[in-house]
């Protein structure tokens, strides 16, 4: 497999942009989320760098001016690493590199040095790796940056050129093993997924770090690893839960997150086809999260590219017990009530309404009205379970 980076302290710099399509709001939500994942796979972000651009520099992501301040920050700084919020091009990782003269990630690079850390078993391992490998595939030739004064050409072959090939057919041909090796894991998950016998299958799905793993103990009483870090779980867990008098199957799954590289999404089919195969889909949403909107509309935009968003599904709206909002004073006339002042009761009142009985508000740590979302889950099972297996109707 290949190495990852060791999980030590170091400094690190965020880089990200406001562009037509992501303005300021955006741009720093998303740069506190990579701060999150970088604090996830070790390192201490010390400074963020936002700039504004019609759309990324072709050459180097940022602006060449704003490039040199980021510079003038490293060096004097000696900070070792510099994290971009965007999935760079090889052609910007090697320019950027070269002018900065430290270590340069982007965000995809990031999600998948922590899928890495945290893969567990030989799937998850494999998924991780085959990700790694195509990320890295076209990105070959800054890795060889040492020779670039070699020049091509008849007879001056350098021997750059030909490393760089010979890695690239070693790359391939460990990415066809690998995809092999995910397709007999595939046949050997289906084959489980069918000798589970007829029950309803019920899948945990949210944004990573909402409390699925932890929804999951608590009405499964297993002991599924969570704990407040972003994907904390990679591996699928499958758990028979009976609820009064119906058992099904429950699922907890890898937590999405918004620019999901899309070589996890094809590289953890096999996982991804859990909630596939699934009867019904219980949303986990932390409504603590100021932006638990943005969070919904990613993970349904991938349930989406799956063909699974039109399953039966429940909004669970998870961490009532974090839930804090602004308040406006009586006398003030002139602040405007927005989202951010909302009670629980107020968001009730917005498109909440819409979704009628599939909503539940819950807090899976505090154990708050986990009856109430029980008896929901019963009642959709059931219904589930008896346009299934009508003839067995009886037993209920």
């Amino acid at each position: 497999m290949i190495e990852t980076r060791e999980a030590i302290s170091e400094k690190v710099v965020l880089i990200g942009i406001i562009t037509q399509h992501q303005n300021e709001d955006k741009a720093k939500e998303y740069l506190d989320e990579l701060d999150f994942l970088t604090v996830t796979a070790g390192g201490v972000p010390v400074k963020r760098f936002l700039q504004k651009l019609d759309k990324p520099n072709p050459k180097t992501f940022i602006g060449t001016g704003k490039l040199d301040e980021v510079k003038a920050y490293v060096e004097s700084n000696n900070i070792g690493t510099a994290i971009f919020d965007d999935e760079l091009s090889p052609a910007q990782l090697r320019n950027i590199e070269r002018i900065l003269d430290c270590k340069i990630l982007d965000r995809t690079n990031l999600i998948l040095d922590i899928f890495a850390s945290r893969a567990q078993t030989s799937s998850a391992k494999t998924q991780v790796e085959l990700a790694q490998y195509e990320y890295i595939l076209p990105r070959l030739t800054r890795m060889w940056t040492h020779l670039d004064k070699q020049k091509g050409g008849i007879g001056m072959r350098g021997p750059g050129e030909t490393e760089i090939e010979t890695d690239r057919r070693i790359i391939r041909d460990k990415i066809t093993l690998l995809k092999k090796k995910l397709a007999t894991i595939d046949k050997q998950m289906a084959v489980q997924r069918k000798n589970r016998g007829k029950l309803v299958r019920v899948a945990l799905v949210g944004y990573t770090n909402v409390g699925k793993s932890t929804l999951m103990n608590l009405i499964s009483k297993s002991e599924v690893f969570a704990e407040n870090k972003l994907f904390a779980t990679l591996d699928t867990t499958v758990r028979k839960v009976v609820i009064q008098n119906i058992p099904f199957l429950l699922t907890d799954t890898v937590g999405f997150i918004r620019k999901l590289p899309t070589q996890l999404v094809e590289s953890f089919k096999s996982t991804l086809d859990e909630v596939r195969e699934a009867d019904l889909l219980l949303h986990v949403v932390d409504i603590s999260h100021p932006n638990f909107e943005d969070h919904i509309a990613s993970v349904n935009k991938i349930l989406d590219e799956i063909d699974s968003g039109n399953k039966p599904s429940v909004m669970i709206f998870n961490k009532i017990d974090a839930y804090t909002h602004e308040t406006i004073e009586e006398d003030d006339l002139v602040s405007v009530k927005t989202k951010s002042h909302y009670t629980l009761e107020d968001w009730k009142k917005t498109w909440f309404n819409d979704l009628g009985k599939d909503v539940c508000f819950i807090s899976a740590q505090e154990k708050n009205n986990i009856n109430e979302f029980k008896e929901l889950v019963y009642e959709k099972v059931l219904n589930i379970h008896t346009k299934i297996f009508p003839y067995n109707n009886f037993l209920y």
